[in-house]
C-alpha cells in the first residue's frame, strides 16, 4: 500500500494534496476503491481537525464519529498521521 501512482484528474489534486483536495483526490482514487480500504496496522490514531475529538482514522476516507468530520490519508502517506487532511466542516460526502 506504500505507492500510489494515481493519476490526478486535473489541477493540483494528487496523492500529495492538502485539504479538501486530498480528500476528494482519495475518495475518487482507483474508481472509488480506495475510499474504503482498511488501513493497515489498525489505522491512525488523530484528532479530529474540525472539533478535536479524538478517533482512529480506519480506512482511507473516514468520517468523525463524534461530529462526522471528513478527513482523508493517501498511501503514500500512510505511516505519518500527521500526514492526514480534512475536508472542512462544511464538507459533506
Amino acid at each position: 500500500m506504500g505507492n500510489c501512482a494515481c493519476g490526478g484528474g486535473g489541477g493540483a489534486a494528487g496523492p500529495f494534496a492538502e485539504g479538501k483536495e486530498l480528500v476528494e483526490f482519495v475518495y475518487n482514487a482507483h474508481g472509488g476503491s480506495l475510499r474504503a480500504q482498511t488501513i493497515p496496522d489498525n489505522g491512525l490514531d488523530t484528532n479530529c481537525q474540525g472539533c478535536g475529538s479524538a478517533f482512529t482514522l480506519t480506512t482511507f476516507v473516514g468520517l468523525c464519529p463524534n461530529c462526522g468530520g471528513v478527513h482523508a490519508i493517501s498511501p503514500p502517506r500512510v505511516a505519518d498521521p500527521t500526514a492526514i487532511q480534512f475536508a472542512g466542516k462544511e464538507f459533506t460526502l
